[in-house]
């Protein structure tokens, strides 16, 4: 087991958003982003992959094929493989988003049980 703080990985820079990865296991990967006020990431895509974000806090504009979504804190985004994303805070505070990018090993790992 590992347990960790998402509080530890809330790090801001004034130069440019901030990834800090929490755990790089197998072909899944966690990190968290953060932007300051008029941060943004670059629209790009995550071929054979599932994005999951979770908003920590804050408040900003998810971009997804060109649609324009606006996300606040505890919203829950799954982005499909190739969907072309990008993010901005659109918002006057500091957004966290909490990132996961996932394969599954088989559909039973897909299960609800």
């Amino acid at each position: 087991m590992e347990k960790n703080s998402v509080k530890a990985y809330m790090e801001y820079s004034e130069e440019k958003f901030t990834k800090r990865i929490i755990y790089k296991k197998g072909e899944t990967t966690a990190f968290v982003l953060n932007f300051l006020p008029g941060q943004a990431l670059p629209t790009h895509k995550h071929p054979g992959t599932e994005t999951y974000l979770y908003v920590i806090t804050g408040t900003g504009t998810i971009v997804i094929n060109g649609k324009d979504t606006e996300v606040t804190e505890a919203d829950l985004i799954h982005v499909d493989s190739e969907e072309e994303m990008s993010f901005k805070n659109s918002g006057s505070e500091p957004v966290s988003l909490y990132v996961i990018l996932s394969k599954i090993p088989n559909e039973n790992y897909a299960k609800n049980i």
